[in-house]
């Protein structure tokens, strides 16, 4: 197997400390008091087993978010991997995967800690790491370092004797769970109410109702998306699906994230107004009939903890201190922020924008900081800083430590598999026709080129 290439700084030589960019060193010394700066909660300096036990996604970005009852929980790691010393993690996981080969491939999510992403063999957004999954039917096991509806996605295309490892089984996602199927198949009932026959043709040949998901949800709800006809997005290529679905259907229900959906179809000309949200929790949705007959877009009450930290104010801070700032925030930011940032697009976006850049330049990014403080120390020709002041990770992101890593790695080379992540047959099936539906919806040319 033949990694590719991964933009970041060289590997520290075994034994030598672990080498910057690190938001978690960065934590640890805004909490001991060495350095200046502030966290959102000084519980993230604790190791992430202190709160495999405690109900909640644990400190960082989703600390305030409800977890759903039955989330899933990590065992306890065992204390050889709780009380080694980063250095002995390093060299741990290092000869376990020396030893494994081309049996295992490690994933790492541009928002993991660069304690962890430094052990990956491919590093990428949730869709480029679940592609690089399926390139690899010759691994044994993928070791998905991310959250778990990634690992789902990752299980969905991989092959079905191969193991897919989540680190830590507390790694979820708050905005995944915003959107859970019951909630999803009794919107669903209420508006075939309004709509009658969901499967029904007009005389355009559109259907009242095409269901979208955006890939940061859990493997249930792009089955159900399956098996109505829908399709999944990613944030790169929200615009394509959504034509897509517009072709097919009146109106689209799309979920979990409202930001995305909002930006994306404000973008293309869709009216407010017509943007009515459908929040699980009050009756009807909270809407009514007539304005549901009226929409174009029925957004989801949902939304990602990281990206709705960005405000307007940040934005006008950072213009008034870096005049000619280029600002470039995630389309998962509330529209307000969108609207006053000179760009938006996804990872992979902000990453490409900021590799094109002819010459040196001040960028303000709004998105997680581990991927922000790796594309400073990256690109050293430009300053580039994160929106918001505050030190705050992704909360679950935040549970992978390279703990877990070592205690996966070395439990394969034992030949025991841990953290399995398997998504039962009757939910592949239909997840996996809305997940091809949406690999052949292909953005035009241009804007795949675009930086």
């Amino acid at each position: 197997m033949t990694p590719t290439p991964l933009t970041l700084q060289p590997r520290p030589a075994a034994g030598r400390p672990i080498a910057s960019p690190s938001v978690d060193l960065e934590i640890q010394a805004i909490v001991s008091g060495v350095a200046t700066g502030a966290t959102c909660n000084t519980d993230l300096a604790a190791g992430p087993w202190e709160f495999d036990t405690r109900p909640g996604y644990g400190p960082g970005a989703s600390m305030g978010d409800v977890i759903p009852t039955g989330a899933p929980r990590q065992g306890e790691l065992p204390a050889e991997y709780r009380d080694a010393t980063d250095e002995q993690l390093d060299l741990r996981i290092r000869a376990a995967k020396l030893a494994l080969g081309e049996r295992v491939v490690v994933l790492g999510h541009f928002y993991q800690r660069d304690e962890v992403v430094r052990h990956a063999d491919y590093v990428g957004d949730s869709f480029q790491l679940a592609g690089a999954a399926k390139a690899h039917p010759e691994a044994e096991a993928i070791v998905f370092c991310g959250v778990h509806f990634m690992a789902e996605t990752a299980d969905l295309l991989s092959q079905p004797d191969q193991a897919v490892i989540l680190p830590n089984l507390a790694a979820g996602c708050s905005m995944a769970d915003m959107a859970d199927i019951d909630q999803v198949e009794e919107c669903w009932e209420q508006l075939e109410d309004v709509f009658g026959d969901m499967t029904a043709p007009d005389a355009d040949r559109r259907v009242p109702v095409i269901p979208v998901t955006y890939m940061n949800s859990s493997a249930a709800i792009k089955g159900f998306v399956g098996r109505h006809g829908g399709i999944v997005c990613t944030s790169s290529n929200a615009r394509t699906v959504l034509e897509w679905a517009f072709e097919r259907g009146r109106r689209v229900l799309f979920f979990p994230d409202q930001h995305l959906g909002r930006n994306t179809a404000k973008a293309m000309g869709v009216p407010l107004e017509r943007m009515p949200m459908w929040n699980p929790t009050k009756p009807w949705g909270g809407t009514d009939a007539a304005t549901l007959q009226d929409s174009r877009v029925i957004l989801w009450h949902g939304f990602c903890s990281v990206h709705r930290r960005f405000t307007v104010e940040q934005i006008d801070k950072a213009r008034a201190e870096h005049p000619g700032v280029r600002v470039i925030v995630h389309p998962e930011c509330p529209m307000p922020v969108v609207d006053a940032a000179d760009e938006s697009g996804s990872t992979d976006y902000i990453r490409k924008a900021i590799q094109a850049a002819s010459g040196p330049t001040t960028f303000a990014i709004g998105t997680e900081i581990n991927l922000v403080r790796r594309l400073a120390a990256e690109h050293p020709q430009h300053e580039i800083f994160c929106l918001d002041p505050v030190v705050c990770p992704c909360s679950t992101m935040y549970r992978i430590h390279p703990g877990y890593l070592a205690w996966v790695l070395e439990s394969l080379v034992a030949g025991t598999v841990v953290n399995r992540i398997a998504v039962p047959q009757d939910v592949a099936d239909p997840a996996r026709v809305a997940l091809e539906r949406m690999l052949a919806a292909k953005p035009p040319a241009a804007a795949q080129a675009r930086p």
